[in-house]
């Protein structure tokens, strides 16, 4: 713990001065700089979004209340994982199981002999009870198993905290995904939690395709919504898709929630003409997704949405209550 509490007082002033204010500092703007710093990037298809769309202060809020022990945890996961030229993917992924674990603390108890910030157990090889209640052996081991994970930085950061830790609870991870997508910002001084870099919009640039879809769907206006309809005569939301990407030469799921991860994944601010948006009754749960619409770029949509509302184009906020973080490309 002596690094710990070295960086204490660090950490304090760091979180007065940016976290509770929810400013982020920009430091790594794009995949050179993040070279030159020695972290290593991520791909740039995963679910993962620096904010939950509809809550904008939900990740800060959450950072701000952090403990001075909690503070120093997250400090320490993020000074390792620098030190071990991670990505910063994988920092968020440590902060998430271990505020879901742990509240971020190094419990001395637990579930059977679940012990530390991440509830390892020396029963089930972990480590001995003195390891796993050792900060730097703790984050170091997390690190160890994640990076064994196959294809873990395609994962959104829940699901890959949930295949190290392997609980009854799966998808419990992702509550804490807006302060851990902070903290990495801010703290971890990355601009972009993505790993990626910014403009990831010209990294997946929208396709002849799209614009075919786009065409498609502008083009059935009028038409009602029936639910589980397809076309030609009626649609529901995902029928609309459907059809639209089927015009192009793209074929998706038929429902909505398979729609989800029919395709490249991207923040939702970053969406383009073309891409597909979605609605859920949870957001940060992609399980409770019950809508889907096609973006048209500046504050517009076009979509089936329900019954008695015909297809429609209509004005739509990124900032809306129900927006799923992560829009999907088709095709890509």
């Amino acid at each position: 713990m002596r690094l710990g509490i070295l960086i204490s007082m660090l950490v304090v002033v760091v979180f007065a001065a940016v976290v509770t204010t929810g400013t982020v500092t920009q430091v790594v703007t794009d995949q050179q700089d993040a070279q030159a710093r020695g972290i290593t990037n991520a791909s740039c298809d995963a679910a993962i979004g620096p904010t939950q769309p509809g809550e904008p202060d939900k990740g800060a809020a959450d950072a701000g209340n952090l403990n001075q022990e909690q503070q120093q945890i997250v400090q320490l996961i993020i000074a390792i994982g620098k030190e071990r030229r991670l990505s910063g993917r994988a920092w968020q992924v440590a902060i998430q199981a271990g505020m879901t674990e742990s509240g971020l603390r190094n419990l001395t108890y637990g579930d059977r002999d679940s012990l530390g910030i991440f509830q390892m157990r020396p029963s089930m090889g972990w480590g001995t009870v003195s390891e796993v209640t050792n900060p730097p052996y703790q984050i170091n081991k997390f690190f160890d198993v994640l990076l064994a994970v196959p294809g873990w930085e395609k994962r959104r950061p829940g699901e890959a905290a949930q295949a190290v830790e392997r609980s009854a609870f799966p998808d419990r991870y992702h509550k804490w995904e807006p302060m851990a997508a902070t903290l990495v910002e801010s703290l971890g001084q990355v601009a972009n939690p993505v790993s990626c870099g910014t403009g990831l919009g010209a990294l997946l640039p929208p396709s002849e395709a799209a614009g075919v879809a786009i065409q498609f769907a502008l083009g059935e206006q009028g038409k009602p919504y029936v639910w589980g309809a397809t076309g030609p005569n009626s649609y529901d939301c995902s029928g609309l898709m459907l059809r639209a990407y089927e015009k192009a030469g793209i074929t998706l799921p038929r429902v909505s929630r398979d729609q989800y991860k029919a395709g490249a994944m991207l923040p939702v601010r970053d969406a383009q003409p073309g891409d597909m948006i979605f609605l859920a009754t949870d957001p940060s749960d992609p399980t409770t997704i019950h809508h889907v619409a096609m973006y048209l770029g500046a504050g517009k949509i076009v979509e089936a949405q329900q019954t008695g509302v015909p297809v429609h184009t209509r004005a739509f906020s990124f900032d809306e209550s129900e927006v799923v973080p992560q829009a999907v490309r088709p095709g890509v």
